[in-house]
Protein backbone atom coordinates (compact mmCIF):
# COMPACT_ATOMS: atom_id res chain seq x y z
CA UNK A 1 0.00 0.00 0.00
CA UNK A 2 1.23 3.46 -0.88
CA UNK A 3 1.58 6.24 1.62
CA UNK A 4 0.67 9.88 1.23
CA UNK A 5 2.96 12.83 1.85
CA UNK A 6 2.23 16.10 3.63
CA UNK A 7 3.34 19.15 1.67
CA UNK A 8 3.20 22.93 2.11
CA UNK A 9 1.13 25.14 -0.21
CA UNK A 10 4.27 26.19 -2.12
CA UNK A 11 4.96 22.60 -3.18
CA UNK A 12 1.28 22.05 -3.92
CA UNK A 13 1.24 25.09 -6.21
CA UNK A 14 4.23 23.72 -8.14
CA UNK A 15 2.62 20.27 -8.49
CA UNK A 16 -0.68 21.80 -9.61
CA UNK A 17 1.19 23.80 -12.25
CA UNK A 18 2.58 20.47 -13.50
CA UNK A 19 -0.92 19.03 -13.85
CA UNK A 20 -1.63 17.50 -10.45
CA UNK A 21 -5.28 16.75 -9.69
CA UNK A 22 -6.71 18.80 -6.80
CA UNK A 23 -9.55 17.36 -4.72
CA UNK A 24 -11.35 19.32 -2.02
CA UNK A 25 -13.15 17.35 0.69
CA UNK A 26 -14.80 20.26 2.51
CA UNK A 27 -18.58 20.54 2.60
CA UNK A 28 -20.35 21.76 -0.57
CA UNK A 29 -21.16 25.18 0.89
CA UNK A 30 -17.52 25.85 1.80
CA UNK A 31 -16.40 24.65 -1.64
CA UNK A 32 -18.91 26.97 -3.35
CA UNK A 33 -17.71 29.91 -1.25
CA UNK A 34 -14.12 29.36 -2.38
CA UNK A 35 -11.73 26.65 -3.55
CA UNK A 36 -8.43 26.18 -5.33
CA UNK A 37 -8.69 26.90 -9.05
CA UNK A 38 -9.47 23.67 -10.90
CA UNK A 39 -10.30 21.67 -7.77
CA UNK A 40 -12.84 18.86 -7.82
CA UNK A 41 -15.22 18.55 -4.88
CA UNK A 42 -15.22 15.07 -3.35
CA UNK A 43 -17.63 13.68 -0.80
CA UNK A 44 -18.88 10.27 0.25
CA UNK A 45 -21.27 10.21 -2.72
CA UNK A 46 -18.75 11.09 -5.43
CA UNK A 47 -15.58 9.36 -4.25
CA UNK A 48 -16.35 5.98 -5.87
CA UNK A 49 -16.88 7.56 -9.31
CA UNK A 50 -13.78 9.69 -8.83
CA UNK A 51 -11.64 6.63 -8.04
CA UNK A 52 -13.15 4.62 -10.90
CA UNK A 53 -12.36 7.37 -13.44
CA UNK A 54 -9.05 8.59 -12.02
CA UNK A 55 -5.54 8.15 -13.33
CA UNK A 56 -4.06 6.38 -10.30
CA UNK A 57 -0.56 7.50 -11.28
CA UNK A 58 -1.42 11.21 -11.55
CA UNK A 59 -0.23 13.33 -8.62
CA UNK A 60 -3.29 14.03 -6.45
CA UNK A 61 -3.51 16.90 -3.95
CA UNK A 62 -6.10 16.58 -1.16
CA UNK A 63 -7.36 19.75 0.55
CA UNK A 64 -9.67 20.29 3.52
CA UNK A 65 -10.16 23.28 5.84
CA UNK A 66 -6.89 23.26 7.79
CA UNK A 67 -4.97 20.15 6.68
CA UNK A 68 -6.23 17.60 9.21
CA UNK A 69 -9.10 15.73 7.52
CA UNK A 70 -7.18 15.71 4.25
CA UNK A 71 -4.63 13.38 5.82
CA UNK A 72 -7.27 10.68 6.36
CA UNK A 73 -8.65 11.19 2.85
CA UNK A 74 -5.15 11.07 1.36
CA UNK A 75 -4.42 7.83 3.23
CA UNK A 76 -7.69 6.40 1.90
CA UNK A 77 -6.82 7.29 -1.71
CA UNK A 78 -3.34 5.84 -1.29
CA UNK A 79 -4.98 2.66 -0.03
CA UNK A 80 -7.17 2.61 -3.14
CA UNK A 81 -4.11 2.44 -5.38
CA UNK A 82 -3.21 6.09 -6.00
CA UNK A 83 0.55 6.16 -6.29
CA UNK A 84 1.27 9.85 -5.60
CA UNK A 85 -1.04 11.43 -3.02
CA UNK A 86 -0.41 14.60 -1.05
CA UNK A 87 -2.21 16.24 1.86
CA UNK A 88 -1.83 20.02 1.69
CA UNK A 89 -0.68 21.37 5.06
CA UNK A 90 -2.79 24.25 6.32
CA UNK A 91 -5.63 23.26 3.99
CA UNK A 92 -7.64 25.72 1.97
CA UNK A 93 -7.36 28.40 4.65
CA UNK A 94 -3.56 28.60 4.35
CA UNK A 95 -3.75 28.27 0.56
CA UNK A 96 -6.20 31.21 0.35
CA UNK A 97 -4.00 33.31 2.65
CA UNK A 98 -0.88 32.46 0.62
CA UNK A 99 -2.35 32.51 -2.92
CA UNK A 100 -5.58 34.58 -2.92
CA UNK A 101 -5.43 34.89 -6.71
CA UNK A 102 -5.38 31.12 -7.11
CA UNK A 103 -8.91 30.56 -5.80
CA UNK A 104 -12.32 30.40 -7.41
CA UNK A 105 -15.96 30.44 -6.32
CA UNK A 106 -18.92 28.38 -7.43
CA UNK A 107 -20.60 25.09 -6.68
CA UNK A 108 -19.19 21.74 -7.67
CA UNK A 109 -20.28 20.48 -11.06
Amino acid sequence: MSEFKRIPPEQALALRAQGAVVVDIRDPQAFAAGHINGATHLDNHSVADFIRNADLDAPTLVVCYHGNSSQSAAAYLAGQGFSEVYSVDGGFELWRATYPGETAQGAAE
